[in-house]
């Protein structure tokens, strides 16, 4: 069962069109796998009642989740505004980590000051199969960071991802998922019932394009 933030979000995405679903003409991603839904989160900074909700929401979990946490670690590119627009809510330093060390200057990959032992949170925008989001991770931690977790605007909520959470030992906690954005997307008639199992189908095997079959 959704929570009212997860669908009050899922709303706010469909409403912006920062989610697009579209089960009969699919999208296809960088990894070339065929997807029903495309999620831009960057479309959210763009509305200011959208994004003082997703904000809030990032806030809210951080000091829910993780009450020890010391500093905010935003994701390149996409995490990076929402850790300091969250950052600035919580009173809180933050920094963001780069795709790859510099290549000039100091070579920094870590941008922020951070001394070892402090006790990070990496805020994200998008969780689907988890790569990129791990691989912050474990730069932090190399650094010598003790990342307490992992707070993100929307998950696809998928089994590699997921398991790859799991194997990693770090948790995630998403303002709004697949499952939530599924149940609003019937409700406000943005797409058949038939659509929402197709939906969770895909989640639950994204590499199984039987879904595509009605």
């Amino acid at each position: 069962m959704s929570t009212d933030r997860e669908r009050r979000i899922a709303e706010d995405l469909l409403k912006i069109k920062a989610v697009f679903l579209r089960p009969n003409d699919p999208f296809t991603w960088a990894s070339g796998i065929k997807s029903p839904i495309y999620c831009d989160n960057r479309l959210t900074l763009s509305d200011v009642s959208v994004r003082r909700v997703v904000e809030q929401a990032l806030a809210e979990m951080v000091k829910e989740y993780y009450p020890e946490c010391e500093m905010l670690m935003g994701t390149a590119m996409a995490g990076i505004a929402h850790a300091a627009l969250t950052a600035e809510i919580l009173g809180m330093p933050m920094g963001y980590v780069r795709s790859s060390a510099k290549d000039h200057g100091r070579g920094n990959q870590i941008e922020g000051r951070m001394e070892p032992g402090t006790k990070v949170v990496v805020v994200e925008d998008l969780i689907s199969t988890a790569g990129s989001s791990l691989e912050t991770v474990q730069v932090l931690k190399d650094a010598g960071a003790e990342v307490l977790g992992m707070v993100s605007i929307f998950t696809y909520g998928m089994s590699k991802g997921i398991q790859r959470m799991k194997d990693a030992g770090v948790i995630n906690h998403s303002a709004s998922n697949l499952d939530a954005l599924a149940s609003v997307a019937v409700e406000s008639g943005y797409i058949e019932e038939e659509d929402h199992e197709r939906l969770l189908k895909f989640r639950d095997n994204p590499q199984d394009e039987s879904w595509m079959k009605r």
